[in-house]
């Protein structure tokens, strides 16, 4: 890892070690930016983009849409994958084939074959929206790494340890870019500094994030 990382700009690159099983693939997404956004509008317009709460029953200030087998969703009943959407009872739309190829061969790219994606959330942020330090921990098998995809406007990225406490780094994620981590840092926390105002020329004032999971299966590497 080298400190010219968390520079503000960062350096465009392929591919960089961002810690111990975590690697940032910068623009690996910028060949086929059309093709994702008309994949995540396609998904969009099945499951419209949703208000969520914190079982607190704090607002979160992004908003959620999910596609494939499962979705995460969070309410007064908690955090938790659930087979179909809670406010009506009907099942997530089918992840697109693109999305999921995307996910298989960025995983691959990344170190991580033989990922099978059974989750794909996406969330929008708007300017002032904001994603406090978590860690994915709601999976059935921690092995399994997660792919995280940027679209639209660029965000300030958190990244910690595997403590809550831990020293935390700030890097910025541009659109095209994806992040894939997994093995010693699966369980780093990590989050999203509000997103500052601005235009993106495909996607105007937003950010989409979509995060690949496996849910309720368990990673195989081939």
């Amino acid at each position: 890892m080298t400190a010219s990382l968390f520079d503000d700009p960062p350096q465009p690159v392929e591919r960089m070690a961002i810690d111990d099983g975590a690697w940032l693939l910068r623009g690996w997404a910028l060949e086929q930016q059309t093709q994702w956004i008309a994949a995540v509008q396609q998904v969009l317009a099945l499951q419209p983009l949703r208000a969520s709460c914190t079982p607190s029953g704090k607002p979160m200030s992004v908003r959620m849409s999910n596609c494939g087998a499962y979705g995460w969703v969070t309410d007064a009943a908690g955090y938790r994958y659930s087979a179909t959407n809670p406010d009506t009872g009907v099942a997530w739309p089918a992840m697109p084939d693109f999305l999921r190829d995307q996910a298989v061969a960025a995983a691959a790219a990344a170190g991580y074959p033989g990922y099978a994606p059974d989750v794909c959330l996406v969330n929008q942020y708007l300017p002032g929206a904001r994603m406090g330090l978590h860690r994915d921990a709601d999976e059935q098998d921690w092995a399994a790494p997660i792919v995280s995809v940027s679209l639209g406007l660029p965000c300030r990225f958190q990244w910690g340890g595997l403590e809550r406490s831990s020293p935390v780094r700030r890097f910025t994620l541009l659109h095209g870019d994806v992040l894939v981590w997994g093995g010693a840092t699966r369980m780093a926390y990590h989050g999203v500094l509000p997103l500052q105002d601005g235009a993106h020329p495909l996607l105007g004032p937003r950010r989409w994030n979509l995060t690949f999971r496996m849910a309720r299966s368990h990673y195989r590497p081939q």
